[in-house]
């Protein structure tokens, strides 16, 4: 069978769901994608979270593959580094990388209506409030029930692919086959979106090109820039105890503790009532599981390895995911049998350390970034990297800004990272005299 003939299926028309089935189509396959909601393209669709996603190095090459990288730029703002915040408004920043290295505001439903026309381009086949209820691995075939009806179909496909989500259905199907593993671990904390509009000229009320951080020690909000001038922000905070959402019970509350803990912030926020009160709390789950493949089935993105967004890589792992897997069948001549197996083992150990850094990187945004001895320790480091750029690379500009490197490898050289630093950091007087370090002998360490 020639790839002309072969009809793969794409549960999930989200991000990865409709990256994927450009780099399929591409390669000749019939692609048909399979969404529960209906088209975000149409007016009143539900469009989901829109929630705003940081775009970097790895999630740009899978772009440039398939020929929206330019596009994508256009509508996307460069964020250089972090500005934070602290109770009396005081602003400091800390750069992401070196000159000339950023991160990218992109919004969601934005990107993902782009990515659907460009696989429609390709002669993808989008359907709509289809709902996969019933996955028969053994002949690869797939049921889906019409939304708001009770209209079921049972398609049969060549390759079945489970694009969609956290919560997938695929998955979910997978999970009561032998010898499935499966994990879910929620945060203590959910998630509410607010909003900080432009001024009535339309400009932004804080500085453009940065990720903005207001660290509370247990719990953060953070804004990302909109090209309108406005700022989609997103409070992180716990579901329950003396300082959380279950204690924001009333409008006054709500307005006393921004006004007291975001001051800066809250002087800029003119609907936040309406705001805090509409949107949804969401919560924050970290999913794991082994093996992705079943037959001729197998997921992808969040569906296999969902995260959480303290590192900004969610989007982008999931459309790694999806270069990688294009590679592996130019490798593999598109022989899926092998492409599969190597896939999973390839991407299984990057997701499981990108998992980790996102939680660890919860922490360090909350608790550590105004932290004095966390400054210098970051100080230091950007020392070592402008030393010896090619032998010390920070952690963040690893996993940010060098696809080159794997998630695991990234992972395993910032844990080195970690202790050789937190024994330059217990050195006498290292505040007054860090600038005298021996850093050949700091960087020899890692060898």
């Amino acid at each position: 069978m020639t790839n002309q003939t072969k009809h793969i299926a794409i549960i999930g028309a989200g991000l990865v769901g409709s990256l994927l089935s450009i780099y399929l189509s591409k390669r000749g396959y019939q692609v048909s994608v399979f969404e529960r909601r209906g088209d975000i393209r149409e007016k009143n669709s539900d469009v989901g979270r829109s929630i705003n996603l940081a775009l970097s190095t790895r999630g740009i090459r899978a772009l440039e593959e398939v020929g929206l990288a330019d596009e994508t730029k256009k509508v996307s703002i460069p964020m250089h580094g972090r500005m934070m915040h602290d109770k009396n408004g005081n602003l400091t920043f800390q750069a992401y990388g070196k000159q000339g290295q950023y991160i990218n505001s992109i919004s969601r439903s934005g990107l993902n209506m782009a990515l659907m026309d460009k696989a429609e381009e390709n002669n993808v086949r989008f359907l709509f409030h289809q709902r996969c209820t019933q996955v028969n691995f053994d002949n690869t075939s797939v049921t889906f029930q019409t939304e708001g009806s009770d209209k079921f179909q049972t398609l049969t496909f060549d390759w079945v692919v489970g694009a969609d989500g956290a919560f997938s259905a695929v998955r979910s199907a997978m999970q009561i086959t032998d010898r499935f593993d499966y994990s879910q671990h929620y945060l203590e904390h959910g998630y509410k979106e607010l909003h900080i509009p432009s001024d009535k000229s339309g400009a932004f009320v804080l500085e453009k090109n940065a990720l903005h951080i207001w660290p509370r020690e247990s719990f953060m909000m953070i804004a990302l820039p909109n090209p309108d001038g406005s700022f989609t922000c997103t409070l992180f905070f716990p579901f329950e105890g003396e300082v959380s959402f279950a204690a924001l019970s009333n409008d006054n509350q709500i307005l006393s503790s921004f006004e007291k803990v975001f001051p800066d912030a809250f002087k800029h926020m003119p609907d936040l009532l309406e705001d805090f009160n509409t949107n949804p709390t969401s919560s924050l789950v970290t999913i794991k599981c082994f093996p992705w493949v079943c037959n001729k089935t197998f997921l992808i993105g969040d569906a296999a390895h969902g995260i959480v967004p303290f590192y900004g890589q969610g989007m982008n792992s999931g459309f790694e995911d999806c270069r990688i897997l294009n590679q592996l069948l130019n490798e593999h001549h598109d022989d899926w049998m092998s492409v599969l197996p190597a896939f999973q083992k390839t991407r299984k150990k990057d997701s499981d350390a990108i998992a980790q850094l996102a939680i660890d990187n919860f922490i360090e945004m909350r608790d550590l970034v105004a932290d004095p001895e966390f400054l210098l320790r970051k100080k230091i480091e950007a020392k070592l990297h402008e030393l010896y750029p090619e032998k010390w690379i920070p952690l963040y500009s690893m996993v940010t800004f060098n696809e080159n490197i794997s998630y695991s490898q990234a992972y395993l050289t910032g844990q080195k990272q970690k202790k050789i630093m937190d024994s330059v950091m217990k050195k006498a007087c290292i505040a007054d005299q860090w600038q005298q370090l021996n850093f050949q002998e700091i960087v020899d360490q890692l060898s």
